[in-house]
């Protein structure tokens, strides 16, 4: 595994880690405003990038299959969306703003339950950037270097107010800005882990890489759906979040287009 491969699956986890350092920084707690407009961004990212990055390259791997070459995405997708679903009935954690845990029932303090909510949702983040870069390794004629690398950056622009918002928080509830920063930034680590772990399994992987591309894709997909959209939506001006949601988009498709 080259320097490139590595500093790629990096990329997403600095963004993570940049934005968790915001403690440092601010002093207030971010305002419902700039965090729904935070959360719209990175709807807005993670939506291009399931599509650009991971639904249009699995049906063009699947072309030999002519009209049929949709199934793999469709395939993938639902069983993305069928295991966030299972991860979110099976893993305790706690939303933004959400008094009420969801999953099993456990006695664990709130800022736990916040990490466990962001890492989740970080799970397909990671892989999605994995199967990508295993793709490139492989030579895979529909997926370069620039491409891999575009979804790369965009995850980690919307990873930057991802930490932000995961730590800024809990410095709101009292815990030490260090502490704080570690909690936001760990909440990304999942992000290399799951992409290294997908990277080593790439041989086995390749054959089915239309299916897990889009298997990504609806793991994001759930995410944006299930807790993105909700939380940017809730309150008044709830347009800024589609707003902002529009511009996370619109640059993660430039970002793809251009680099890919």
């Amino acid at each position: 595994m080259n320097i490139e491969i590595i500093r790629g699956i990096l990329i997403p986890f600095l963004g993570t880690v940049l934005g968790s350092a915001c403690v440092f920084f601010l002093r207030k707690n971010i305002g419902d405003l700039v965090q729904r407009a935070l959360t719209g961004f990175a709807a807005g990212v993670m939506v291009a990038a399931s599509i650009w990055s991971l639904l249009i390259p699995a049906m063009e791997q699947s072309a030999a299959m002519g009209r049929w070459s949709f199934v793999p995405a469709v395939a993938g997708f639902w069983i993305g969306i069928l295991f966030l679903l299972l991860l979110d009935h099976v893993i305790p954690h706690l939303h933004m703003k959400s008094e009420e845990a969801e999953g099993p029932k456990k006695s664990w303090q709130k800022s736990t339950m916040l990490l466990l909510a962001v890492t989740l949702h970080n799970i397909p983040e990671g892989m999605a950037v994995g199967v990508v870069f295993a793709g490139y390794m492989a030579g895979n004629s529909t997926i370069t270097a620039a491409g891999a690398l575009a979804l790369a950056i965009g995850i980690a622009i919307q990873n930057f107010p991802e930490g932000a918002i995961i730590s800024m928080p809990l410095r709101g509830q009292g815990m030490s800005k260090t502490k704080a920063f570690i909690y936001g930034s760990l909440s990304g680590l999942v992000e290399p882990i799951g992409a290294l772990l997908t990277i080593l399994a790439a041989s086995f992987i390749l054959p089915v890489l239309p299916y897990l591309l889009s298997f990504a894709a609806g793991a994001m997909m759930y995410v944006v759906v299930e807790e993105l959209i909700p939380e940017m939506s809730e309150g008044n001006h709830s347009n800024i979040g589609t707003v902002v949601f529009a511009v996370g988009f619109t640059l993660m498709m430039a970002l793809d287009v251009a680099l890919g």
